[in-house]
């Protein structure tokens, strides 16, 4: 009975194993889709600047360590120059690397530990809005993939701007733009920002996208503001965050429904490439036409299978072919009868000709006779004295005996 129960569970599709590649796969999705923005502070040790420009180290306390990467975009920023024993903290990603099944802190920006109260500031409201729900996946709203109005929130004198309409423009020229003017910098900025996402959620866009081009922490400093971060949360409209440069990481960022490296890539998240399209439109017209003319080269193939099946089993064949069978019966039939018919008269001729032949008129000429011994026919040469025998002819049967036999020479 156990054995039994065993072999269910091992058939039973829950219970199958997973291959090293998928358990990894799993480990690293689950990895990069929870720890997408850590905070962590450490001491550096076995640190090599590479030749790419790429940093390598680890980050340490006095229980565990843990492998980090600092790549060339983000290590330009760096205002100092990474020592080993040097303690920082970190800002970054976790990802895993499956085919050692190992994972590594990528590293978005590094600063010496104790920078004072704008990260302590930071860190506090971002507990804060964790707790509360903020970054949770489920509050995230979908992008359409076709959007019709895109309002944006930013500055209208920035390059940012700028750059966003020129790849709007480029990418999908059918989405309309509305840029909702706003102060991104400065003591009153979160005011401006939230009352712009206000109005801007009030227009019923597809998408808003809120941000600005690169800067300083203290001029980015207006996104990670509560007041913001609440208006973003609040906002039914599906929310970009597109803030500074890839290495900026926002509350914004975290609290939007999705975070964009800069004002540019916002605009490539939020609209298809026209190009794309026009591919994807000329693969699926491809594929309809193969499939259309594959259907039909299969259909007609079908249909000329059905019309010679229906012509073999149709009446109009099923009388031709009873015809034929008739008339080959027929044929059959007078062929064996001809054959029946000469061997007969053969036969009959025969039979003819030896009754000619044996007719007793005919057979017995004038002088002779048929000589039957024992009811036999017989010659003379085998027959001996005082042999009785009958003499016929076509009138007359005679008794004789034989008295004497001479052999003529």
């Amino acid at each position: 009975m156990q054995n039994n129960n065993s072999q269910l569970s091992t058939n039973d599709s829950r219970f199958m194993p997973l291959s090293v590649s998928e358990l990894n796969n799993q480990i690293k999705s689950l990895l990069e889709s929870t720890f997408i923005s850590v905070f962590v502070e450490g001491e550096i040790s076995n640190l090599t600047v590479h030749s790419s420009g790429h940093i390598y180290f680890s980050i340490k306390d006095k229980d565990s360590n843990i492998s980090c990467v600092m790549f060339k975009g983000n290590a330009f920023y760096l205002k100092f120059k990474l020592e080993v024993g040097q303690k920082v903290t970190i800002n970054g990603s976790i990802t895993a690397y499956t085919p050692r099944g190992s994972y590594q802190l990528i590293c978005s920006k590094i600063e010496p530990s104790g920078i004072g109260s704008l990260a302590l500031a930071y860190e506090q409201l971002k507990k804060k809005f964790q707790t509360l729900g903020y970054f949770d996946s489920s509050h995230k709203k979908p992008l359409p993939k076709f959007p019709k109005l895109i309002a944006i929130v930013t500055s209208p004198t920035g390059a940012a701007i700028e750059d966003m309409k020129k790849i709007a423009n480029q990418r999908w020229p059918l989405t309309k733009i509305v840029l909702i003017p706003t102060l991104v910098q400065g003591e009153n900025a979160k005011f401006d920002i939230v009352s712009s996402i206000k109005y801007a959620d009030s227009l019923k866009a597809d998408i808003m996208i809120v941000g600005r081009g690169g800067g300083s922490l203290e001029d980015l400093w207006s996104f990670n503001e509560e007041i913001v971060c609440e208006a973003i949360f609040s906002a039914t409209t599906p929310i970009i965050s597109a803030v500074g440069h890839e290495s900026d990481f926002m509350l914004s960022d975290l609290v939007a429904d999705m975070r964009a490296s800069t004002p540019s890539n916002a605009i490539e998240l939020s609209l298809p490439s026209q190009n794309d399209m026009q591919l994807l439109i000329d693969d699926i017209r491809g594929n309809l036409s193969n499939y259309f003319l594959n259907n039909l080269s299969r259909k007609t193939i079908q249909l000329q299978n059905l019309k010679t099946l229906f012509n073999q089993n149709s009446i109009e064949s099923k009388i031709l072919n009873m015809q034929n069978i008739i008339t080959h019966l027929k044929t059959n039939f007078d062929r064996e009868f001809l054959n029946i018919l000469n061997l007969k008269t053969k036969i009959l001729s025969s039979l003819q000709e030896n009754f000619i032949l044996n007719e007793p008129s005919i057979k017995i000429k004038t002088g002779f006779v048929q000589i039957l011994k024992d009811n036999k026919i017989t010659n003379l040469e085998l027959l001996n004295m005082n042999d009785t025998v009958e003499l016929t002819d076509s009138k007359f049967i005679l008794e004789a005996k034989i008295t004497q036999k001479i052999l003529i020479k």
